[in-house]
């Protein structure tokens, strides 16, 4: 499903990005919070954002500010309508406590390509979206 670099690269100043063992922790935890919207797992997607009032979340027709808002809202949407599938999602692992998804998606039958793009924190909990945006643009 996700897709990161091959292979480590060093940028020249020390600096690791892909670690194969980030990008697979990353690659799971997304992984999980896809199940959980899907499957409307509210507790699991509440889990996932970080419980602090700077993580934000940029939804298609709406915004929230910090975890109260999110998990909120949350409760009001818990699932995604039916058929979702992912394309062209990338995962960076910008070192071993960062990363980003990215990713495209769709509906059956659906007018608009979705966009969605998560920051992920490694946190002593675990990792957690730290910000989040989704859009939608009409296809066609």
């Amino acid at each position: 499903m996700t897709v990161g670099l091959h292979a480590s690269v060093e940028d020249g100043t020390g600096a690791v990005l892909d670690r194969p063992e980030v990008l697979a922790q990353v690659q799971s935890a997304f992984e999980r919070y896809e199940r959980a919207l899907v499957e409307g797992d509210v507790a699991v997607l509440t889990e996932l954002f970080w419980q602090d009032p700077r993580c934000v979340r940029y939804g298609v027709a709406d915004r929230q500010q910090g975890a109260a808002q999110i998990a909120a809202w949350r409760r009001v949407h818990p699932v995604v309508p039916a058929g979702r599938q992912l394309r062209e999602t990338v995962v960076v692992a910008v070192d071993d406590r960062t990363a980003v998804v990215s990713t495209v998606f769709g509906y059956p039958g659906s007018a608009v390509e979705g966009r969605q793009t998560q920051t992920w924190a490694r946190l002593p909990e675990g990792w957690r979206i730290i910000a989040a945006h989704v859009s939608e643009v009409p296809v066609g």
